[in-house]
């Protein structure tokens, strides 16, 4: 449990409705009064109301106002919300009182969570235009890869707060990811309703609930998960929501695509599907994998074909799964065997030509790279999936390890994992009636495929070559050269096979 701040906390009625509303933080300037949510801004020792603030949507978080942790020996509270709305969904920013009087974010992304704190800006920062998502660039000294550049809006808030954007009004967010130490750089250009500098920047990096000792933390409600159940807004089927993380879902009876952006009690919007995929591993399934319980909860059909080649069509499906713990990972089915991989945090180091990347010290060598599209979605999923939605994808290799790169005009997202043998499926998901239908190639280092001939070889690596020769490269900014803006990406390439969907937050 976090221990009491030592500043003196102030406290005066709400200029709405007269009930107590109390700054913890020296560095809040704004609140939402819990009582009428009106929205409060803090001058000298007068509490001027500014208007109301949208009533928060219930994002099933276990995060609440008042929870506590420690990160790196320092305790800290939960004392502000904020929520944000962008096209592919929403995510929820809760802000962090340390026990010296500062002020952090904690923040979920895909699964896990990001722990930031305010980071100086040394120099004036480029406008959101500049960044190029995919691009590399340099700051502080640091190289990061721009990860998404999205137009975003804040829906409500809740709390005290060190700034409060306009309710409503679109704003840009930039976000970059360094390899080192899995760093998330995030840029926000929202307009501060009492004039703060612009941007601000946050720097983060990756934990976990348990990493972070937290207490306080919401227990599971029944009644909540029984609001969120609703009818399709195409058959009038009753349709169920299990996870809290939901953008999309199917309707079980006529499999249609439905769009829970605004939540259950938005408008909801539908897409039909028709000649349903059959997954091989049914949704809702429970199944051990690398001693991890995992649950099946969203399956994807996916087609792949080179750039500028659409005659030449290869496909490839993916289990979403989901642990409570360890977020979200997707399994990966496809001609040239099973992998298991999950969203990364960081960025890899990819090199000029695009023909290798480095993660963690491991180079991976490029395999394949493609256009990809949905073409059937089944069960939850925790970013919004719409039949037809295209990526580019750079897919790497080393050994067992595999790196994927999926890539959009507003994000790029990178995946990484390793091959499975199609045994560890049939055992961990007890499915040993369905080991014929499994069986896949061997989970083994493509340098160890004894059987090809020497001359197979060497116009394998000869081919190789050629291609690298001939791909427009992923990156040519040189890493160290501050606001690099060149996207140029792969082209050419061929199957697919381990990538994966995401999203921002």
């Amino acid at each position: 449990m976090a221990d009491a701040s030592p500043q003196r906390a102030y406290r005066a009625p709400c200029p709405g409705c007269g009930a107590p509303v109390e700054f913890k933080s020296a560095q809040s300037t704004h609140a939402v009064c819990g009582y009428c949510q009106s929205t409060v801004v803090r001058q000298g020792e007068v509490l001027q109301r500014l208007g109301k603030m949208a009533e928060l949507f219930d994002d099933h978080s276990l995060l609440q106002l008042g929870a506590s942790g420690v990160l790196e020996g320092q305790n800290f509270t939960l004392v502000g919300r904020l929520q944000y709305q962008y096209r592919e969904g929403s995510w929820t920013e809760w802000i962090a009182m340390l026990d010296d009087g500062t002020s952090a974010s904690l923040s979920e992304d895909n699964g896990a969570y990001v722990f930031a704190r305010p980071a100086p800006l040394k120099r004036s920062a480029p406008t959101p235009a500049q960044f190029r998502v995919g691009a590399t660039t340099a700051i502080s000294g640091v190289s990061y890869t721009v990860s998404s550049n999205e137009t975003v809006s804040l829906r409500s808030a809740q709390g005290e707060l060190p700034r409060l954007p306009p309710l409503g009004r679109e704003f840009a967010m930039v976000e970059l990811r360094a390899q080192d130490a899995a760093k998330v750089l995030s840029i926000d250009y929202s307009p501060s309703l009492i004039g703060d500098p612009l941007p601000a920047l946050t720097l983060g990096r990756a934990v976990t609930l348990d990493e972070l000792k937290m207490t306080g933390l919401k227990a599971e409600s029944a009644k909540s998960e029984k609001g969120r159940q609703f009818d399709c807004p195409h058959c009038g089927a009753p349709v169920a929501v299990q996870l809290s993380q939901t953008k999309s879902l199917t309707c079980a009876s006529c499999n249609s695509l439905i769009d829970l952006r605004q939540g259950v009690g938005g408008e909801l919007y539908h897409a039909e599907q028709n000649e349903p995929v059959r997954p091989l591993i049914a949704l809702g399934s429970t199944g051990q994998l690398n001693g991890i319980t995992w649950q099946v909860v969203g399956f994807q059909h996916r087609m792949g074909h080179e750039p500028g080649d659409s005659d030449e069509l290869f496909g490839w499906e993916e289990y979403l799964l989901y642990n409570a713990r360890r977020g979200f990972s997707f399994l990966v089915d496809a001609t040239d065997g099973w992998s298991l991989v999950k969203p990364l945090t960081g960025a890899p180091n990819v090199s000029a030509s695009g023909g290798t990347a480095n993660y963690q010290g491991t180079p991976y060598n490029l395999l394949y790279s493609y256009d990809a599209e949905t073409t059937y979605a089944a069960g939850e999923f925790y970013w919004q999936v719409q039949r037809g939605q295209k990526t580019y994808n750079c897919d790497y290799a080393a050994g067992k390890k595999l790196l994927s790169m999926e890539k959009t005009p507003s994000e790029v997202t990178w995946s990484g994992g390793s091959k499975l043998d199609s045994e560890l499926i049939v055992k961990g998901f007890k499915l040993e009636a369905q080991r014929a239908l499994l069986k896949r190639k061997d989970a083994a280092p493509l340098s160890s495929a004894s059987s090809l001939s020497l001359r197979t070889v060497v116009i394998g690596i000869a081919l190789l070559v050629l291609l690298i020769v001939l791909l427009s490269r992923c990156s040519r900014c040189d890493p160290m050269q501050e606001y690099c803006d060149n996207t140029s990406r792969t082209s050419g390439g061929s199957y697919g096979g381990f990538s994966s969907g995401g999203g921002h937050k």
